[in-house]
């Protein structure tokens, strides 16, 4: 039995790839939209199955990265304390 968010993936991975020709990419992007109003795929705002603690790890690694802008730093601040997670300023 194949899985939705695999196949999912691997039709996001062709479209981003700059390898890929034009028609292989509209191919994966009609598979996706397909897969997307059949309601295969479960999502929600893009929230692949995301394992929770992965995602606050890499919120907080953002803000300690110095190339990240102090904007983006805020933002994330702002998302982990409605997630009810301390961050330190």
């Amino acid at each position: 039995m194949s899985e939705p968010h695999r196949i999912a993936g691997g039709h996001k991975a062709a479209i981003a790839n700059p390898n890929v020709s034009e028609e292989a990419k509209d191919h994966s992007r009609q598979v996706l939209g397909s897969m997307e109003k059949s309601g295969e795929l479960d999502y929600e705002a893009g929230q692949l199955d995301k394992n929770p603690g992965n995602v606050i790890g890499g919120k907080k690694a953002a803000i300690n990265n110095p190339r990240v802008p102090e904007e983006t730093k805020d933002r994330l601040r702002d998302e982990l304390a409605e997630d009810g997670v301390e961050v330190d300023k």
